[in-house]
């Protein structure tokens, strides 16, 4: 994935992603907002696990399982 460091570059990549997913720029960016709003971070999640009355795992457990699976995708 490159990296975008002007404006105008990042403007254009979202303009290019709003266009596949055949939306507006406005509905692109107002629905991964929402996404990005809605989506807990790694931290919350694990916070929920720790909480958990059954739950084992001690954060760090969690956060070497987490990453173990993503490195298999």
């Amino acid at each position: 994935m490159p990296v975008l460091r002007q404006p105008d570059d990042v403007h254009a990549a979202l303009v290019r992603k709003a266009e596949l997913a055949g939306q507006s720029l406005q509905q692109y960016l107002s629905a991964q907002l929402a996404l990005l709003a809605t989506t807990p971070s790694i931290d919350e999640v694990i916070d929920r696990i720790e909480g958990r009355a059954k739950g084992r795992l001690t954060r760090a457990s969690a956060v070497a399982a987490l990453r173990d699976e993503r490195a298999r995708r």
